[in-house]
């Protein structure tokens, strides 16, 4: 993506159809890995001990990858995966440069290749929060950190010669596309839901861009939306009236259950970041962002934001694969975090 200039208009577009993937919004992580054997591969998998990221972690394990999980609280960690004897715990914290750097140092000095990286750690709707640099916590925690971290660990996904990085996204996407004149929120009234909206896209165009450096090196890039899972920590910021209003919990206060319209159980949400990190279908692939197991569609550009998330149409929003888009926010990400793509 050195010159945009260089791709068709709607090169991103004409990637973005769904394919006969097998599965469907009812399919598990342990379902779309069947079959395959990861021994001898190695992951690291971030928030990989709570959620769709623990899911993840424990049928890549079950595959027969070795799995490095980074963790800001180790106990936790070593509590939720304490019957998984290939994953090692490792001190990291997204929001922390040096933090990051650290762990990732130890990575490349091990010796190892990665051959899949999903950044699956997120927060949610947080209140206005910053880093020790002043960058607002959800574009910090979910985009700026996962960058520096693929970047940081680049040699390790080459050495592999056939690696895949894989970005969490949600539908929450809509909400918002890169502010790329505030994106920290430094001038602009804070808004929840529009910084969480604004560091999904950046998830989305972040693959999209990564995709086009590393194809060449045999590495591919997704995104994913992984379904609206109410069972996890993610929800932590919401009240019950929020939930009941977002369509994920019943007057009772009982999730809401409907894969077909994205509400699912941990074991579907997390099949889709499996698929995108493991299924040769996609073999040859990449910058494509997914749902249900599948490459999702284009929604139009007008396609409006509605609280409740079953009633989304699926699929991704333009702005947030577009080529120009994407290098935008590849150079600012090098800006912001002084690290930079060689």
């Amino acid at each position: 993506m050195k010159n945009n200039n260089s791709l068709p208009l709607d090169y991103r577009s004409t990637l973005q159809k769904p394919i006969d993937s097998g599965f469907t919004a009812f399919s598990t992580a342990e379902e779309v890995i069947a079959g395959i054997d990861l021994t001898g591969k190695v992951a690291i998998v971030t928030g990989g001990y709570a959620g769709i990221g623990l899911e993840t972690v424990r049928v890549l394990h079950n595959a027969g990858a070795h799995i490095i999980v980074p963790a800001r609280d180790i106990n936790k960690a070593m509590a939720a995966l304490k019957n998984l004897s290939r994953v090692e715990v490792r001190e990291m914290d997204l929001m922390n440069p040096d933090s990051v750097s650290s762990f990732t140092k130890d990575f490349i000095d091990s010796g190892k290749s990665l051959n899949i990286l999903v950044n699956s750690a997120g927060i949610m709707a947080s209140p206005l929060m910053r880093d020790s640099r002043g960058y607002e916590a959800q574009f910090s925690t979910n985009h700026l950190g996962h960058f520096q971290l693929t970047l940081q660990l680049w040699s390790a996904l080459v050495k592999s010669k056939d690696a895949r990085v894989v970005s969490v996204s949600l539908w929450g996407h809509r909400q918002s596309a890169i502010d790329f004149d505030d994106p920290n929120f430094e001038r602009r009234d804070y808004n929840r839901m529009l910084a969480y909206g604004q560091s999904k896209t950046a998830n989305i165009l972040f693959a999209v861009a990564l995709d086009w450096r590393g194809k060449n090196d045999n590495i591919r890039a997704f995104s994913l939306h992984p379904g609206g899972i109410v069972s996890t920590d993610l929800k932590r910021y919401f009240t019950t009236e929020e939930l009941e209003l977002a369509g994920m919990i019943d007057k009772e206060g009982k999730p809401i259950l409907d894969p077909e319209r994205s509400l699912k159980t941990i074991a579907q949400g997390a099949a889709t970041s499996v698929w995108c990190a493991t299924n040769p279908v996609l073999n040859g692939m990449g910058g494509v962002y997914c749902e249900n197991s599948n490459i999702a569609p284009l929604v139009p550009s007008d396609a409006l934001v509605n609280q409740k998330i079953g009633s989304l149409p699926l699929g991704v929003m333009p702005y947030a694969i577009g080529e120009e888009s994407a290098e935008k926010l590849w150079e600012l990400s090098e800006k912001l975090t002084g690290v930079v793509f060689n």
